[in-house]
């Protein structure tokens, strides 16, 4: 047998050189992976640190939050003390009040009961409201018609309290309410019916719509005059047409004329008894068999050195003079409850009425001022507390948050309210979370 004869194998270098590189080829290719890792956790770090830089300096540049404003003041005060119990005429209806803030109380229920010539201040309250007139002025000219003279004569046979005119006769307007108001004449009633409305009827029915709005609820009305008993209403509904009516400088200043003079009938006295004595400046009288002696009667009082308007009325009056004695209780009733009329404050200077939040953040609101309304005692007034819209942390001491509104009757006092101190700014890690 032949031995086959053992001959190292001869590798060139080109073919080491191949190897060694392979070899290194593999060990090299794991570290490629290594490497993309740590450039995507690069990547990622670098977005999250920026999303966190664009947080802080969006938290930062962010609006200042709105504050929240919460009322404290209660909204209804009821004023201390007992209301008065004033000496009531005990008989009909009654009602006394302060126009600015309402019915002090009444008397006698609130049926519905004929009120006579009281009716002419409706009347005259609608005449006005269509055809206003300046506190001086005399307004267009009424001519009188046939009709017109005819109805007084009517009027005059009935034995109504009328004012003479004749065909072709020209009162202004201002002469024509005098004739109303201060002679009380019935056909001078249905004379401006007819001038203001076209028709009796449909001026009643103006009256009546007139009465709704001031909420005169228990009030109905038949004619200008009230001659007619079917013209109803309340003591204290009809203190509400008077005070609407005292506001108005025209008709305030006729009412306290004792008389007028007019182109035919002459010069005539009022029927209003007491006019001009201790303070009575109107507003006027009145009288039928079913209405009795009623008066509605202004008076003016001094008030810790105010001039203050008082109203009273009375119906169903019967017995001798009774004009005269419905107007003695109705001064009566005033004089009661003028002594107990106060400039009472409501809201004072200093008080706080609302706080200011948010997050945590607070700061009392105070009003900046006093707040007095002409009551007496027992009378609820309401307190109304309005913020401001935006209020913001930048808000410093005496900053305007709102106001409050104080109202009781028609009067209405607005007092500004300001932040005590500064509002403490968030800090920044609140800004930040």
């Amino acid at each position: 047998m032949r031995r086959r004869e053992f001959r190292p194998r001869t590798v060139s270098r080109s073919t080491l050189r191949s190897g060694r590189a392979g070899r290194a080829g593999r060990r090299t290719g794991g570290g490629g992976r290594g490497g993309k890792l740590r450039s995507r956790l690069t990547i990622a770090g670098a977005v999250v640190l920026a999303a966190a830089v664009a947080w802080v300096v969006v938290q930062l540049l962010r609006p200042v939050p709105s504050m929240a404003l919460t009322a404290s003041v209660t909204t209804a005060r009821v004023l201390p003390g007992a209301p008065p119990r004033p000496d009531w005429p005990g008989q009909a209806e009654a009602a006394v009040g302060l126009p600015g803030t309402g019915l002090l109380g009444t008397d006698g229920g609130s049926q519905p009961v004929p009120i006579a010539s009281l009716a002419k201040i409706m009347t005259a309250y609608v005449v006005l409201g269509d055809h206003p007139l300046p506190a001086g002025g005399s307004g267009p000219t009424i001519t009188a018609t046939a009709a017109d003279a005819a109805a007084y004569a009517s009027d005059q046979r009935q034995g109504q309290s009328v004012v003479r005119v004749v065909p072709g006769e020209k009162l202004t307007e201002r002469q024509a309410l005098e004739a109303l108001l201060i002679p009380s004449g019935n056909n001078i009633g249905a004379m401006l019916a007819g001038w203001d409305a076209g028709s009796e009827g449909a001026f009643v029915a103006e009256m009546n719509a007139d009465a709704s709005r001031l909420g005169m609820d228990q009030s109905h009305f038949a004619d200008a005059s009230g001659v007619d008993p079917a013209s109803m209403s309340t003591a204290d509904d009809l203190l509400k047409v008077a005070a609407h009516d005292m506001a108005d400088p025209a008709f305030a200043s006729m009412v306290t004329m004792t008389s007028v003079t007019l182109p035919v009938a002459g010069t005539i006295s009022t029927y209003t008894p007491l006019l001009g004595l201790q303070g009575v400046i109107g507003v006027k009288s009145g009288f039928t068999s079913a209405a009795g002696g009623c008066d509605v009667l202004a008076v003016m009082r001094t008030v810790h050195g105010r001039s203050v308007l008082l109203l009273a009325a009375v119906t169903g009056q019967t017995g001798p003079e009774v004009l005269a004695q419905a107007g003695l209780h109705a001064l009566a009733l005033v004089d009661a409850v003028g002594p107990l009329i106060g400039d009472t404050p409501v809201l004072r200077s200093g008080q706080v009425v609302a706080r200011v939040s948010e997050g945590g953040r607070a700061v009392d609101a105070q009003a900046a001022a006093t707040a007095s309304v002409l009551t007496w005692p027992g009378v609820t007034a309401t307190r109304r507390f309005q913020p401001l819209h935006h209020l913001t942390d930048q808000a410093s001491r005496g900053a305007r948050a709102g106001t409050v509104v104080v109202t009781l009757g028609t009067q209405h006092v607005v007092v500004p309210v300001r932040l005590e101190q500064d509002v403490p700014r968030e800090s920044l890690l609140q800004r930040l979370f």
